[in-house]
Order: structure tokens, then C-alpha cells, then sequence
């Protein structure tokens, strides 16, 4: 299987088999998380009306003056994620891993969410 981009296909085909199940609500909200090269990004998104409920990246989350791990900066992210969403007054939601495989950077955050008290 010789395709250009056999990855990106491969995640977005996992990806539409998970949306198919995971679908957020308002009593139970979607977490999901999107991972880039450099970043990584979680967003509570509510899907009967489309709207974002509670995001975190950690572009905002960077320190500047030590250096962290990739996993590191996910479990932050996690963590800062639940933080916001019990705020909120979110305290269940659905996992989605878009299409990632559940280990390292996705893992990191999710078990840090769910440390901060988030239940999934």
C-alpha cells in the first residue's frame, strides 16, 4: 500500500469509526483532543448545538524558562482542561482521541484529566 499520505488517511478512517459512537451531549460533553508536531490542544465541545464549551492548549500553558517533555506539556494541558471544566460545571464527559492511538502524548492527558476529577 503505496499511498501519499497513509497516515493521515489511517487516522481520519479511525477517527470517522470513533465519531460514529462518541457523540457529546450537553449533560455529557465531548473531550476531545487534536495533536499537532509541536502542540496539543483539548477542547469540551458540546455537539447538539456545535459549540465549544471549555478549550486548552499548551500554547498557554508553555513555560518559557525550563524546559518540559511533549508529555509533559499534554498532561498540563489535561490537567488545565478539567480545571476549566469543573468551572464550568462540567464533571462528565466522552473521550475522543481523534483518530490518535491511546499512548503517550494522548494518554498523558487524559490521565491528568482525569486526575484533576474529570470522569470518563
Amino acid at each position: 500500500m503505496a499511498r501519499k499520505n497513509f497516515k493521515e488517511f489511517r487516522r481520519k478512517r479511525i477517527k470517522m469509526r470513533i465519531r460514529k459512537v462518541v457523540i457529546g451531549t450537553s449533560e455529557q460533553p465531548r473531550l476531545t483532543v487534536f495533536r499537532s508536531n509541536k502542540e496539543i490542544y483539548a477542547q469540551i465541545i458540546d455537539d447538539t448545538v456545535g459549540n465549544t464549551l471549555v478549550a486548552a492548549s499548551s500554547r498557554t500553558v508553555a513555560e518559557s524558562d525550563k524546559k518540559v517533555t511533549k508529555s509533559e506539556q499534554a498532561g498540563m494541558v489535561g490537567k488545565l482542561v478539567a480545571e476549566k471544566a469543573i468551572e464550568a460545571g462540567i464533571n462528565n464527559v466522552v473521550f475522543d482521541r481523534n483518530g490518535y492511538l491511546y499512548h503517550g502524548r494522548v494518554k498523558s492527558l487524559a490521565e491528568a484529566a482525569r486526575q484533576a476529577g474529570l470522569k470518563f
